[in-house]
């Protein structure tokens, strides 16, 4: 005799099989179904005049082009149907407009410089405060300082590369415009 474990093993196999058979045998499709589809009867949709309009027909076909002929699939135009070429107005072209000039808006009053090494710092005023700046830095953290001499001050603003001079600006003297 099966021992209690195999038996359970065997019928659940059998009723798995069991069920596919069944699953199988109703999803195929029987000889008599397809008969079915012609049992339906059909009506055609609607139509309030079915007759054609033959006037409107006739209408066209009796229609004639009286245009220019040419032929559409080429670029080419007909020598009697080129326009008249005219002159182009003559525009000078001056180009985009210049951009403003550089403002800084802070005072180049004086400079610094280490009589061993050459090396210069330049002083900028901005209302109230003072910046100290070596060539390379930044002032305002918008404009670069390139260059100091005994006079000028070059400076480039760095979001456009644009470039200006400050000149030297003594005490008593009243500010450039």
């Amino acid at each position: 005799m099966m021992a209690r474990r195999t038996q359970i093993v065997v019928l659940g196999v059998l009723a798995v099989v069991l069920i596919g058979v069944l699953y199988f045998q109703l999803r195929r499709p029987s000889a008599g179904n397809s008969t079915l589809a012609a049992e339906f009867k059909v009506d055609p949709l609607p139509v309030e005049n079915p007759l054609l309009r033959r006037d409107l027909l006739n209408r066209i076909r009796r229609f004639e082009y009286s245009g220019r002929h040419r032929n559409i699939f080429t670029g080419e135009v007909p020598p009697e149907e080129q326009p008249r070429q005219e002159a182009p107005p003559v525009v000078q072209d001056t180009g985009p407009p210049a951009p403003p000039p550089v403002v800084v808006p802070a005072k180049f009053f004086g400079y610094v410089a280490d009589s061993r090494t050459g090396f210069r710092r330049a002083f900028f005023s901005d209302g109230e405060e003072v910046y100290i700046l070596a060539e390379g830095e930044v002032l305002l953290s918008r404009f670069r300082l390139l260059r100091i001499t005994n006079t000028t001050a070059d400076m480039e603003e760095i979001s456009s590369g644009r470039r200006t001079t400050l000149v030297l600006e003594e005490p008593g003297q009243p500010p450039s415009a």
